[in-house]
């Protein structure tokens, strides 16, 4: 029978903090891995696209300080997936030089594995044309000018990258874009765990303590894996998983209530079970992976799509509230006719206290706040054409006369001044699909250091 593997989840994201008690208590027991995600795209396709990573410099660098001192003392492997954020070139190589300046300042010595995920456009073109390609649900089709317009284009990487570079050698495992669950698999389906408790506890550590309660996404937490289950448990006292909470949390970010696609192939949780361990630790059992016929691995690409422009005010009228729809649309138009622009651009209204959350979406019709804040957004071709359309728009606002005004003076109070604020390029997700058909290990180069001593 296998020992129970220890694997210490630190934080959600590297760079979003978590207590040095919580830490400590769990190096305390010795894991056996230390891994972390750093990256999402849920801030959207900004980073991916500039390159720009969405986590602080300076906070990674305490985050990664600690974990990667541990697991020098521990001599146990550090893993960590989509670094930078969005785990193109430029975000992977910043934690890279993180990672060097800490154990520089540490005297840490030990072989560094760095797997990319980045592709060459001409290489996704010539797939595309061999039928290699296909869009992911209600994304567009994939197409070679979106290709070539894209600024990165990067693919999630599953386990078998992280297994071959741990099989040569390397201590601390630094990807670029990885399928959140890998970097916590990988390590225990290479020792011989089963795959599908190795992704599913994954699934779960890859949040932190988010799966405890109360939840955090800036906590530690300890998965514990044996041959038949895994065992999660939160570091922090304050913290408790409950069957409820950790089986909440396996529903996290899916499509399927029972089923979780990634690269290689499917998660089966239907026959899962959750079972209380004690008041803070669950176990769970019965989770099965079926292998995809055909490797495939999702790509996410983003392109610029021109610059914005915003402006934030507020309005606590009550006739201007009740007429705010009427108001807004006829100021699409007299923008338009004040302007007279040659250029294309994008006039959109956020309106919070009616619908700025949800919009079309929002089930409640009626406006029940006494004020309202409108974000004016503005996306152009150019900077200056932004904040042209922005400025009228907003000065047009601000003196727009509706029926039953009865004040004179402006309609709108802002918050910040200049209350313009240019906000700079505009990035959206121009490739969303399937690459099929490719070796994994072929497709994420790595390439090995040795740190503190000889290259």
């Amino acid at each position: 029978m296998k020992k129970e593997m220890k694997i210490l989840s630190c934080t959600g994201i590297v760079g979003y903090g978590f207590p040095e008690e919580s830490f400590f208590a769990g190096v305390a027991q010795k894991p056996d891995l230390i891994a972390c995600d750093a990256g999402s795209t849920d801030p959207g396709p900004y980073y991916l696209g500039a390159g720009i990573p969405f986590t602080n410099a300076t906070a990674v660098k305490r985050d990664m300080t600690l974990m990667l001192k541990a697991a020098r003392e521990l001599d146990i492997p550090l893993v960590i997936g989509t670094c930078g954020g969005a785990g193109a070139n430029p975000h992977l190589m910043r934690e890279v030089g993180i990672l060097k300046e800490i154990a520089k300042e540490n005297n840490l010595s030990f072989k560094l594995a760095v797997i990319t995920s980045e592709f060459e456009k001409e290489y996704l073109v010539e797939a595309l044309h061999a039928g290699k390609m296909a869009k992911l649900g209600p994304a567009p089709e994939i197409t070679e000018e979106e290709i070539l317009a894209s600024t990165h284009i990067v693919a999630q990487m599953g386990v078998e990258p992280i297994i071959d570079a741990l099989d040569n050698g390397a201590q601390v495992v630094l990807t670029g874009r990885c399928y959140d669950p890998a970097a916590f698999a990988a390590p225990a389906i290479r020792l011989g765990y089963d795959k599908a408790l190795a992704l599913h506890l994954g699934k779960i550590l890859e949040c932190a303590a988010i799966c405890a309660t109360p939840g955090s996404g800036s906590d530690c937490i300890m998965g514990y894996l044996g041959e038949d289950y895994f065992k999660v448990e939160p570091l922090n006292p304050i913290r408790s998983c409950t069957p409820l909470s950790v089986s909440a949390h396996t529903l996290y970010e899916k499509t399927n209530p029972y089923l979780l696609p990634g690269p290689g192939g499917m998660l089966d949780i239907s026959k899962a079970t959750f079972t209380a361990e004690s008041d803070r630790c669950v176990k769970v059992m019965g989770s099965k992976f079926i292998p995809e016929e055909v490797a495939s691995v999702k790509l996410e690409g983003a392109k610029q799509a021109g610059f914005r422009t915003i402006s934030i005010c507020a309005n606590r009228d009550p006739i201007f509230i009740s007429q705010v729809d009427d108001i807004l649309e006829g100021l699409r138009k007299r923008t338009a006719d004040n302007l007279s622009a040659d250029f294309d651009y994008r006039l959109d209204f956020i309106v919070y206290g009616k619908n700025g959350v949800m919009g079309a979406l929002e089930p409640l019709t009626e406006i029940t706040s006494h004020e309202i804040c409108i974000v004016i957004d503005v996306v152009a071709d150019t900077q200056e054409h932004a904040n042209a359309v922005c400025s009228v728009a907003r000065s047009t606002l601000l003196h727009y006369g509706y029926p039953g005004r009865i004040a004179t003076a402006g309609n709108l109070a802002f918050p910040f001044s200049p209350s313009d604020v240019k906000v700079g390029p505009v990035f959206v997700f121009s490739v969303y699909g399937l690459l099929k058909g490719e070796d994994p290990l072929d497709l994420f180069p790595r390439t090995y250091e040795m740190i503190g001593g000889e290259a």
